[in-house]
């Protein structure tokens, strides 16, 4: 895990990503040469990032996948901006460590403990209820 860091710290020190990338601008050489064009690279590419993160924002609350098309609209960004692609790098750092949580025993037994006992309140509490109220269903079916 230190080994991990230290990577991520070396390349945040010498401007690469960890892929032998430099941190900054995608875009091809021709539009990095005239000022005005990379630019208005940027405004388009600034502009079509915070549509698809927009739409991301708005598929929270509704359905659709809200959280990878923001993550995919931050990944447009980060073609052209550092800050992107430095969110972008401690986001997958952040995710990567998570997810070896999760994998630790020790959580996964804690977390299978919680659920059952979650459920069998849950159950319990269904049962108090069907006692006490009884079984009908909200619909009526039959003649």
């Amino acid at each position: 895990m230190n080994a991990e860091s230290d990577e991520h710290r070396d390349a945040a020190t010498d401007g690469t990503d960890g892929s032998g990338k430099g941190l900054g601008s995608r875009a091809p050489h021709f539009v990095k040469r005239s000022r005005t064009l990379h630019l208005s690279w940027q405004v388009g590419v600034f502009v079509v990032g915070l549509a698809v993160v927009i739409a991301g924002i708005i598929m929270l609350p509704l359905p659709g996948p809200g959280w990878l098309v923001i993550f995919g609209g931050m990944a447009i960004w980060a073609t052209e901006f550092v800050w992107a692609q430095l969110v972008l790098r401690w986001t997958k750092r952040k995710v990567t460590e998570a997810a070896q949580r999760a994998l630790d025993p020790k959580v996964r037994r804690r977390n299978i403990i919680l659920t059952v006992t979650g459920l069998v309140i849950v159950a319990a509490l269904v049962g108090v209820y069907v006692a006490k109220y009884g079984f009908a269903m909200p619909w009526k079916i039959g003649k």
